[in-house]
């Protein structure tokens, strides 16, 4: 069993994948199963996973990698600084991503978990090529 994921990563992970679709319901069960293989060296927070595929199901996603569910980041001034994706490989948890989309505002994972405002009415299958 893996050690407890870092907490920045527990929550947003939870954040992100809430909600009911078969998707981000599937994605849940492997986050017990996660482990930290490696995390960004820019101080943003970024996460690659650790997750054997005999250790939970695969999601129902597309094939390859995919964006699986993102949340877009809303400050408290109502500025919107970046988002959240969490990426998928073949149906499992492959990393959790913070994106800056401003120069303004320090972006981390950390500080996405204040901010983060899931994107109603999607919720992933983007496949990256």
């Amino acid at each position: 069993m893996p050690q407890s994921l870092p907490a920045d990563v527990a929550d947003v992970l939870a954040l992100v994948l809430s909600g009911d679709d078969p998707v981000r319901v599937a994605l849940r069960k492997q986050v017990p199963h996660l482990g930290v293989r490696a995390r960004c060296t820019c101080g943003c927070g970024t996460a690659y996973f650790d997750l054997g595929a005999d250790e939970a199901e695969p999601a129902p996603t597309a094939p390859g990698i995919v964006v699986a569910a993102e949340a877009q980041l809303v400050s408290e001034t109502g500025e919107c600084p970046g988002e959240v994706l969490v990426f998928t490989r073949d149906g499992y948890l492959s990393w959790l991503e913070v994106c800056s989309w401003s120069d303004d505002i320090e972006v981390t994972l950390s500080a996405a978990g204040h901010w983060l405002q899931p994107r109603s009415g999607h919720c992933g299958y983007m496949p990256i090529s």
